[in-house]
């Protein structure tokens, strides 16, 4: 800790007082940090004034009972720092370091730390604090990922290792990796593409920068499905882009008359599952939107985040499948399918625009993972990756089925369940008047992680009352009883 110093006058002995105050023989501390600290506190403090000359290191050395070259030392990296001055047959002196004491900030002081973006930016921060257990929305079963199948496929990789593999990445990724991707998504997700258009990145979020920065200028317009996915919206806002929010319908996004007379810059969806509120957009209405994209030269950035598990019926095929203009960027992610800290996402996009991307992506992020994107290649290729989503639809499949029974049991009907067909959440909808805030809050402290459904709007005045209820991380067998403490709280605020 450091030692609060008053200014004092030279000791008797050329010492100055407050080091012989300070400097405890007993002290565990070692002797050449204990009298470091003593020094360098006192001149930031101006307890020892600039230009006061220090004492000989052998007159410093004796009066505190320590070894010269300790002393020497101490001097030296005070020197090295910019605290003293020395000079052979001149002596060391304190520098001049035009620092104050410090002062407590007030309150305004702190609040001015920040920028007008960044406190925006913080003040509309929709992450949760929790993500695991029931029933955290969005968190896939980390528990049954095939670990053993990734570790070997690591250890194989690293054995035989490239310098290439360990260094800065360049390009847009692995070669391996991009092509793995491309076949799945052309025959899983119906998507036309080869692997020289898929750009690999560390996230969704990653991804929506590099389409902000790229395509668009700070005051264009986005528009933003009403409800929708938070992450998009504060990347957009980050980027400072006008937020337009749309709403949505039962076939997906809705735009009104006036809202197609003025076109944005971006058009940000999630067609084949729509977040949060599980909306498939009809074919008709793909069509309309990217007929309208291609007339006024809108960007369609879909979000393809959880399309692999629909239960009951198969996968709607990608929006990007049917650009014939080259107006859609599609975003993938492994988030998830594997693990959230997997931190790999991916861009597919028009030829023309990947070594764009690919370049902005190196020059701001000095991308790596190089090692752990090829491990993942293996893992696509050799046919694990398919095999863990087909699991992982049945294991999801059946704690989606468990959460509507346990809804069931506990209201009967009273409450209706939105959009609870795909992906690892469902939406229970909330009589008008019922703050949703509030019931999330009181369901935490119940030991129930939810997320309130009116804050994926944009527009207060459409929201409507729900929870976000995620079943991917909580097991089959304990969905009732999680669900059951829920309803305690709910039956509270009904």
């Amino acid at each position: 800790m450091e030692p609060t110093i008053d200014a004092r006058q030279q000791g008797t002995s050329g010492l100055p007082d407050f080091v012989l105050r300070h400097f405890d023989r007993q002290s565990d501390d070692y002797d050449h940090l204990q009298l470091y600290r003593i020094l360098q506190s006192g001149i930031r403090q101006s307890a020892l004034p600039a230009g006061l000359k220090l004492p000989p290191t052998r007159e410093m050395a004796r009066s505190l009972g320590i070894a010269r070259n300790t002393v020497v030392h101490v001097y030296e990296q005070l020197a090295l720092e910019g605290y003293v001055q020395a000079g052979v047959g001149r002596g060391t002196y304190v520098a001049q370091l035009g620092l104050r004491p410090a002062e407590p900030a007030t309150r305004a002081a702190r609040r001015v730390l920040l920028s007008r973006r960044g406190e925006d930016l913080v003040e509309h921060a929709g992450a949760a604090r929790l993500q695991w257990g029931a029933f955290a929305p969005g968190v896939p079963e980390v528990r049954l990922f095939p670990a053993q199948v990734w570790n070997r496929l690591q250890r194989g990789l690293w054995r035989r290792a490239a310098p290439e593999q360990l260094t800065y990445a360049t390009g847009a990724g692995d070669a391996g990796l991009r092509q793995a991707i491309a076949e799945y998504l052309q025959g899983t997700r119906g998507v036309a593409c080869t692997s020289e258009q898929v750009v690999i990145t560390s996230g969704t979020q990653q991804s929506l920068l590099l389409v902000a920065q790229l395509l668009a200028d700070p005051g264009d317009s986005v528009w933003l499905e009403d409800p929708g996915y938070w992450g998009a919206r504060s990347m957009f806002r980050a980027m400072g882009l006008k937020l337009l929010p749309v709403g949505v319908d039962a076939e997906g996004l809705a735009p009104t008359r006036q809202q197609l007379r003025r076109p944005p810059r971006l058009m940000f969806l999630s067609p084949s599952h729509q977040y949060p509120t599980g909306a498939l957009m009809s074919q008709r209405r793909r069509r309309q939107l990217l007929d309208y994209a291609a007339a006024q030269g809108v960007w369609v950035v879909e979000d393809d985040y959880d399309s692999e598990f629909r239960y009951g019926t198969r996968p709607l095929p990608a929006l990007q499948g049917l650009d014939e203009q080259g107006r859609v960027i599609y975003l993938g992610t492994f988030s998830k399918t594997l693990f959230p800290s997997l931190r790999v996402a991916y861009l597919v996009l028009p030829p023309d625009l990947v070594d764009r991307f690919a370049r902005a992506l190196n020059e701001l992020f000095r991308e790596g993972q190089t090692l752990q994107q090829a491990v993942l290649a293996r893992f696509l290729a050799e046919g694990h990756y398919a095999s863990h989503i087909r699991r992982m639809r049945a294991v999801y499949g059946a704690r989606h089925d468990a959460l509507i029974h346990a809804i069931r049991q506990q209201f009967g009907d009273a409450l209706p369940v939105i959009g609870g067909d795909a992906g690892l959440h469902l939406v229970l909808g909330l009589p008008r008047g019922v703050d949703d805030h509030a019931v999330a809050h009181d369901a935490q402290r119940a030991g129930v992680a939810t997320r309130p459904l009116s804050m994926y709007y944009v527009r207060p005045s459409a929201a409507e009352s729900g929870l976000l209820l995620g079943y991917g991380a909580v097991r089959e067998e304990e969905i009732g009883g999680s669900f059951a403490r829920l309803a305690e709280v709910l039956r509270a605020h009904l």
